[in-house]
């Protein structure tokens, strides 16, 4: 008895890309834009993080007793 056809079965990336054809066309554009948007915001990201020396990535120093205003956690309370 032939077993039915899973669609959570093995794929090969050929079998992959036949499926695309499922996709209509005109969703196709819109995936390329959200696509290319998404990889621009990644690098402009990575790109500020790599860049910019004035950016702090790290936590200051403990300010503790001088009654400026500031919790432990950097919260502002006045």
């Amino acid at each position: 008895m032939p077993m039915p056809k899973q669609e959570q079965s093995a794929h090969t990336i050929s079998q992959r890309l036949r499926q695309l054809k499922k996709v209509p066309p005109e969703l196709i554009p819109l995936g390329v834009v959200i696509g290319a948007g998404v990889g621009m915001a990644f690098f402009s990201m990575g790109r500020k993080l790599w860049v910019d020396k004035q950016l702090r990535l790290s936590r200051s120093p403990s300010r503790k007793g001088r009654g400026d205003g500031v919790h432990r956690d950097g919260w502002f309370c006045r």
